[in-house]
């Protein structure tokens, strides 16, 4: 007999968070605990392995405590973190390395002009063949390699499970473009045995018992963060999309079934990702990337002081009718999707002596909706396909000035999910789905409730706004030629 309700754990960069999805869609007793990662040197992001599960455990067993049991249990995670640990004991070698860190820059670079192969830093690739060239270089050790949705679902099964699913697996590097298998030629080239990575399992359905856990209920999903946040907002079908605005900004786009060809980016700057697998069938999609989003807010709240909080963003930048002509590009980390310049620089245009606070808080939450509206737009041309309106969840869909600048600029409706993190909800549905609370995707797709719909205003000046911000972001890219001479 079903009780109506899964467990969620949700591992994000900088917090963790287990709760109860119910039957009805929404989400209950949560508990959270801020994870941050440690940053021992610029550009290095490594986290405790250990410390992370033990916080899972607590965690769940807090909101365990408060229900009478669960049917499931389904894990969303960011995508790209890496843990190397022994197979036999379960200890791993060091600190886990977070998909921000650059250590390995360099072998990628390496891979590109030796193999020919495109691995990004931000992947599981290089970081376990460097985590393993650290800890067991001649590769004589029984070990394990695995994302985090592999590391939580092995101890909550304490070992009885080594898997993960294609949507974090598209991730790492290490498997072939259509999802079939892991690629033999990259983990030739990086050294790593393909003993040490996990099964593939489809998204959502039946894993193990997490027998760590009080009443041992079954891990019936895993799946990365982004691709839970479009389950989430009832993105179930080719041409639905939705754009998490958080720290940075991910929009990805039901495309289709048609696997990809190749693992690189697309003409139009979007990668193509595994959007989940059911019945050993794989839904694809694309994702495209905006490097900074709401930390252009924090950097006007603590390094700058023109705002006292983040949330104050909205009323100071609705104190003013326009932005009077300044243009801000929210290139703080460079340029992602479509131009991928790492070397473009955040730039403000058009200020004179009249310029305000007002003036250039609204500037910076225009110019992150017309960086959400780059990404749109090459979602479009790289799929062929027209979204219709855009769902969006994250920390900036709270701020109605930004939401109406996005309709303006994508000149489309925006829907704002009913909840700021989608995350738990889409890994709630997904496990429901396992087990029977919802029968199938379109059951989750007729779910979706916004909490608000924005409408755009008259479209009049719309062209013309779209290409004075193109101008602008011309005039952004190349600022440090270095950074903006590498390609991953």
């Amino acid at each position: 007999m079903l009780r109506g309700r899964v467990l969620v754990i949700d591992i994000g960069t900088t917090g963790t968070r287990a709760a109860v999805v119910e039957a009805d869609a929404t989400v209950a007793h949560v508990e959270y605990r801020r994870t941050p990662p440690l940053t021992p040197f610029a550009g290095l992001v490594e986290f405790d392995p250990i410390e992370l599960v033990n916080t899972v455990r607590e965690l769940c067993e807090s909101v365990l405590a408060r229900v009478d049991g669960v049917d499931a249990v389904g894990i969303t995670n960011q995508r790209g973190s890496t843990v190397v640990w022994d197979r036999k004991t379960g200890e791993p070698l060091g600190n886990g390395l977070g998909w921000q860190d650059l250590r390995t820059v360099g072998e990628c670079i390496t891979a590109k002009a030796q193999h020919g192969m495109s691995l990004a830093p931000n992947q599981t690739a290089t970081k376990a063949a460097w985590i393993l060239d650290q800890f067991d270089p001649q590769r004589t050790r029984d070990l394990c390699i695995g994302t985090i949705d592999s590391w939580v679902t092995w101890n909550l099964t304490e070992g009885r499970a080594h898997v993960t699913d294609r949507s974090n697996a598209g991730i790492t590097g290490l498997i072939e473009p259509d999802g079939s298998a892991w690629s033999h030629a990259v983990l030739a080239a990086l050294r790593v045995d393909e003993s040490m990575l996990p099964t593939l399992v489809d998204t959502s359905g039946p894993i193990a018992p997490a027998t760590a856990l009080s009443g041992a209920p079954m891990i019936a999903a895993v799946v990365g963060d982004q691709q839970a946040s479009l389950i989430g907002q009832g993105c179930v079908r080719p041409g639905t999309a939705k754009c998490t605005f958080g720290t940075g900004g991910m929009l990805d786009m039901v495309s289709g079934s048609r696997a990809p060809r190749y693992a690189g980016r697309l003409s139009g700057g979007t990668f193509p990702i595994a959007c989940w697998g059911l019945d050993g069938k794989v839904t694809w999609g694309v994702e495209a990337i905006m490097l900074a989003a709401g930390s252009n807010i924090e950097w006007l709240h603590e390094d700058l002081g023109l705002i006292a909080t983040p949330a104050d963003s909205a009323a100071l930048a609705a104190s003013v009718p326009d932005t009077e002509g300044v243009v801000y590009v929210p290139a703080l980390m460079g340029l992602g999707t479509p131009r991928w310049d790492y070397g473009a620089r955040g730039i403000v245009l058009g200020a004179t002596r009249g310029t305000t606070r007002a003036h250039l808080v609204r500037a910076v939450l225009e110019g992150v909706a017309h960086r959400g509206a780059d990404l749109l737009e090459a979602a479009e041309a790289d799929t062929g396909l027209r979204v219709r309106e855009l769902r969006v969840d994250g920390g900036m869909s709270n701020n109605p000035v930004f939401l109406q600048s996005l309709a303006d600029a994508i000149g489309r409706t925006v829907e704002v999910a009913p909840y700021a993190e989608s995350t738990t909800l889409g890994a709630g549905f997904l496990a429901g789905l396992a087990v029977g609370l919802w029968a199938d995707l379109d059951a989750i797709g007729e779910t979706w409730r916004p909490r608000a719909r924005v409408e755009p205003g008259a479209d009049t000046q719309r062209s013309a706004a779209r290409d004075r911000w193109r101008e602008a972001v011309d005039r952004s890219a190349g600022w440090i030629p270095a950074l903006s001479a590498l390609d991953f």
